[in-house]
């Protein structure tokens, strides 16, 4: 399944798909051009970052068990510390996988290896009708 960005939030932040498939997803995001008035990465766009990494997971699982997409129902991150610059990546792991509802975890690090953020995300699979 090809993930297009283009028009999306996820292409004017940025956000680049290095894999996917419904055991793991993979992104980077710069820094730059997603910060608060402060200069910092802005925690909505970690999210945002986190979101698109696990929906992916999340409706590709989905074509798995015969529905057609998911879509986000909760999600809640903790942010670990500030980055001013460079880029982060985020891996999308599954926590359950089931045939209506699936919950991701998302870890963002930085360059150095360093975690930034962790989110959970809950998506409803849903039908194509």
């Amino acid at each position: 399944m090809d993930f297009s960005m283009v028009g999306t939030l996820a292409e004017k932040m940025g956000i680049q798909l290095q894999e996917a498939s419904p055991h793991r997803v993979v992104a980077t995001m710069p820094v730059e051009g997603n910060v608060q008035p402060f200069g910092l990465l802005h925690g909505g766009a970690s999210c945002v970052l986190a979101e698109t990494l696990g929906s992916i997971g999340a409706t590709l699982h989905a074509h798995e068990v015969g529905l057609a997409y998911a879509v986000g129902v909760d999600i809640n991150a903790t942010h670990h510390r500030a980055l001013r610059s460079g880029t982060v990546t985020g891996v999308a792991t599954p926590l359950r996988l089931g045939r209506a509802v699936a919950t991701y975890e998302i870890v963002l690090t930085d360059e150095e290896g360093e975690r930034v953020c962790t989110a959970r995300l809950t998506c409803m699979l849903r039908s194509a009708g």
